[in-house]
């Protein structure tokens, strides 16, 4: 279980980010640096390795990619009532390459922590007993590795395409200026990676705060949705079902208030004591559920996603959002995100953050049997997912592929809204971002984002473009 965040800075340096290409005087090469410790005098036990992969899982950060892909989509609208600023500008999409989108730096300081364990892996003896240990927290890190660069592609490459730019793979730290790959040179890295890692992570290991091997089966899954590698999105969608099912309608709830694990394959811990700023306090106040009326919304969930649900007979509504009535009536936006809310009065917005859930994998699946034309196992599988969410559900049919595809769409944007998907989802298909106009009032005009815009995709940070002199900013920046 991850509870600290400070344990491992006598070990790691402040920043040690790779990635932005920190560099030295041309005379000062040759010198040792001074503000970091070499990763064999830093990791010299087991015991070590786990404190060292500990502090790569500490560093990830899923706030910003659910945050950044709900305020730049289609997900939320801006209340008036929200005068903090916070994340306006971004929702207006009058971003440049000034901005620094905080998925670069979370995910490649995971990954040189990552690497500095796994430079000091080989060279430590395990003491009778820690060989399994040892071979588990290698399997861990390459997965962590993986993930973080599957995050920064679906954040960053230019297109999810082949030959598009990718970005750089970090397999050891200490590289200074790294240049982008491709999109499919990146993706071959990834799934090495998480090929090597599943032979090392043992089938008895069950702790869903950390990567175990359906966990690694579900990454593998979303990795080859975004390659349309349809074959392996079913295969690995599948050992993944196969492992966690699909949780029961009358505890789905709880799995967003933190009292169940059901149908979770891998989650980030959260703790009073954490530095990071709970997801919930994104969306609404902390008082927000015990003061509706009172409390302020920050981001609303959109009119365009709250109508698509049947607010009646489908659980994920009442587990995703609240329409206050009371706020209705005075003139305030009354749809509130209370997916990453808390049954803890004191701890209202706290709540551990799932990365991957069953429910995803059904989705990911059925896609790939409709790319497939395997329309039966593909409704087969969305009808399932629906049967199981929304009381009453009466299986439907489809025409033809472009039916059942139109419908996938949809059926994420309602099964995963707010868990950092829909700007992917829509770049996936290369479909605008498009904005209903009860959504857009405190917009500024930002109604339609078509694929051509520059702020279609996150550019890469200037600072790094600065620094790096291998790096490749995205096209129209």
């Amino acid at each position: 279980m991850i509870t600290l965040r400070t344990t491992y800075k006598k070990w790691l340096p402040g920043l040690a980010l790779v990635a932005l290409g920190f560099t030295a005087c041309n005379k000062q090469l040759d010198l040792t640096p001074t503000d970091t410790i070499d990763p064999s005098k830093a990791f010299r036990s087991v015991k070590d390795l786990n404190e060292g992969l500990l502090g790569a899982y500490a560093k990830l950060n899923y706030y910003s990619s659910i945050f950044y892909t709900s305020r730049i989509t289609d997900e939320v609208m801006l209340p008036s009532e929200n005068n903090t600023g916070s994340g306006v500008a971004t929702h207006r999409w009058q971003y440049d390459g000034s901005f620094v989108h905080d998925a670069w730096l979370d995910n490649y300081t995971a990954i040189d922590r990552a690497n500095r364990v796994l430079a000091a892996l080989d060279g430590i003896q395990p003491k009778a007993g820690e060989e399994a240990a040892k071979q588990q927290y290698h399997g861990e890190l390459l997965a962590i590795r993986a993930y973080c660069h599957f995050e920064l592609i679906r954040n960053f490459a230019a297109r999810y395409e082949a030959d598009s730019l990718g970005v750089p793979y970090m397999e050891q730290w200490g590289i200074g200026s790294p240049a982008r790959l491709t999109f499919a040179a990146t993706m071959a890295k990834i799934n090495a990676d998480l090929t090597a890692a599943k032979g090392l992570v043992p089938a008895d290991f069950t702790d869903v705060t950390r990567i175990t091997l359906p966990a690694i089966s579900a990454i593998q899954a979303r990795v080859a949705l975004y390659e349309k590698n349809w074959d392996n999105a079913i295969k690995y969608a599948t050992e993944a079902i196969n492992a966690v099912p699909l949780a029961a309608r009358s505890s789905f709830t709880n799995i967003w208030r933190d009292k169940t694990t059901s149908e979770v394959l891998w989650k980030l811990k959260r703790i009073a004591s954490d530095e990071e700023t709970p997801l919930g306090n994104a969306y609404t106040q902390a008082t927000f559920l015990d003061d509706p009326a009172g409390s302020r919304i920050y981001y609303a969930a959109s009119y365009k996603l709250t109508n698509l649900f049947d607010k009646n007979n489908d659980i994920r509504f009442s587990a995703y959002i609240k329409v206050d009535a009371d706020r209705a009536a005075a003139g305030k936006t009354p749809n509130a995100v209370i997916k990453y809310t808390s049954d803890d009065p004191d701890n209202r917005n706290l709540v551990d953050i799932k990365l991957f859930r069953t429910g995803e994998l059904y989705l990911i699946r059925s896609e790939a049997y409709a790319q497939k034309d395997n329309l039966a196992l593909a409704k087969a599988d969305l009808n399932a997912l629906r049967a199981q969410r929304i009381n009453g559900y009466v299986a439907q049919d489809f025409a033809n592929k472009d039916a059942i595809l139109t419908a996938l769409l949809t059926e994420r944007f309602k099964e995963l809204a707010f868990e950092g998907h829909r700007h992917f989802d829509l770049r996936r298909y290369n479909l605008p971002i498009s904005r209903n106009p009860e959504d857009a009032v405190n917009a500024l005009g930002a109604v339609l984002l078509p694929p051509d815009k520059a702020q279609y995709v996150w550019p890469i940070p200037n600072s790094e473009i600065r620094a790096n002199k291998n790096m490749k900013q995205n096209p129209r920046y």
